[in-house]
């Protein structure tokens, strides 16, 4: 099975990297091609992957195919993938925002689409993702496609309609997390931390808060009330954060993203 991969920017060398330290997977059966060449062959010596220079060629190499440029670019390819597609190739679309039924419109109904969703922490092998896939869709192709993917993490598959908001939490997410890690951290800098000490403990903190909520399988604000002691100083910082609407302003963030993943659809 040979896999190909248009578009070699960050998210796809990632699945690459992944894919290349694992076991299940050679790398002489994986190809790639970008716009600039200079990319590709970057990973063509870092990785051993098998460069292509054009859509066309790398379309007559693969078995299952990878869009994974840019949503704003994503219908200037189509055209190209659609013209070189055959019937058993499986199509995998990574673009946020960009729907099955956009999908199948623009490559005449093939039969075997994928729209999946990683984030940014698949480069470190830890993506949380999804993916959706039309009923008629195998197992067979849906086991390949789960195989790939927890390369780097791990991945569910889930209704579609559910992605917006699936954008949001697992991908966007990661963005929100970091600026609360670093929040922390200035904020401990401000009190006479050094940055560096700061960011490693907030950092520490937050991961093992969300590993004791996974571990644990406790309600969070059950946690919250187990870490408050009554008249301790946490209660403080919670009740603070309450009164300037911690919960509401990241309820307002996650509509923003919503919004934005809607309106690219």
């Amino acid at each position: 099975m040979n896999y190909g991969f248009i578009g070699l920017g960050n998210m796809a060398t990632a699945i690459i990297k992944g894919m290349a330290a694992s076991k299940k997977f050679d790398t002489n059966h994986l190809y790639g091609m970008n716009r600039s060449y200079e990319k590709t062959d970057e990973l063509v010596q870092q990785y051993g992957i098998q460069g292509c220079t054009t859509i066309e060629e790398l379309m007559k190499k693969v078995d299952v195919v990878v869009l994974a440029v840019k949503p704003q670019v994503l219908s200037s390819i189509l055209p190209t993938v659609k013209a070189f597609l055959r019937k058993n190739q499986i199509v995998i679309s990574i673009a946020a925002g960009k729907s099955l039924a956009y999908l199948q419109e623009q490559l005449d109904g093939h039969p075997s689409i994928f729209r999946v969703m990683p984030n940014i922490n698949a480069i470190i092998g830890a993506s949380t993702s999804c993916y959706s896939t039309p009923a008629s869709t195998s197992n067979a192709h849906k086991q390949l496609i789960e195989e790939m993917f927890e390369t780097i993490g791990t991945i569910v598959e889930l209704p579609e309609n559910l992605f917006s908001i699936f954008t949001t939490i697992g991908c966007a997410s990661p963005a929100f997390t970091y600026l609360y890690i670093d929040s922390l951290a200035r904020a401990a800098v401000r009190e006479g931390m050094p940055k560096e000490m700061a960011l490693e403990i907030a950092a520490s903190s937050v991961l093992g808060s969300a590993k004791m909520i996974l571990e644990s399988k406790e309600h969070p604000m059950a946690l919250v009330d187990q870490v408050c002691s009554p008249g301790g100083t946490t209660i403080q910082g919670v009740t603070s954060l309450q009164a300037n609407r911690f919960e509401g302003v990241i309820h307002d963030a996650v509509m923003a993203v919503t919004r934005k993943d809607h309106s690219l659809q």
